[in-house]
């Protein structure tokens, strides 16, 4: 969500500072003048983009059609995600290979 790194906590990074999407997000995405698909990685993205309903970003990835065709909810790849990864399977053999194909898809026009 930001540009910069904003450090160590004590179980993973600290949260991105919550002054740098407000100021630098509407500035690069209209300069973006084609993009198709904005991947939300992890809960901060999908809090900062999708609607404020109270939704959990694993109820968020499971239902990603409802935030097509501009939004595709992801959890954040980082090593310390591996425990949601195993208590969810389904996203690995189900949503995965439809990212897969949905970003092919895009990069091959």
């Amino acid at each position: 969500m930001g540009f910069c790194y904003p450090g160590k906590a004590k179980t993973g990074d600290l949260p991105p500072r919550k002054e740098c999407a407000p100021l630098w997000h509407p500035s690069v995405l209209s300069r973006l003048k084609h993009v198709e698909l904005i991947l939300l990685i992890g809960s901060y993205a999908s809090n900062q983009y999708l609607p404020k309903d109270g939704k959990k970003l694993t109820q968020r990835v499971e239902n990603f059609e409802a935030y097509l065709p501009k939004f595709w909810p992801l959890p954040h790849p980082s090593p310390t995600n591996r425990f949601w990864r195993a208590k969810n399977p389904w996203f690995e053999q189900s949503v995965v290979p439809l990212i897969q194909e949905k970003v092919a898809a895009i990069l091959t026009k």
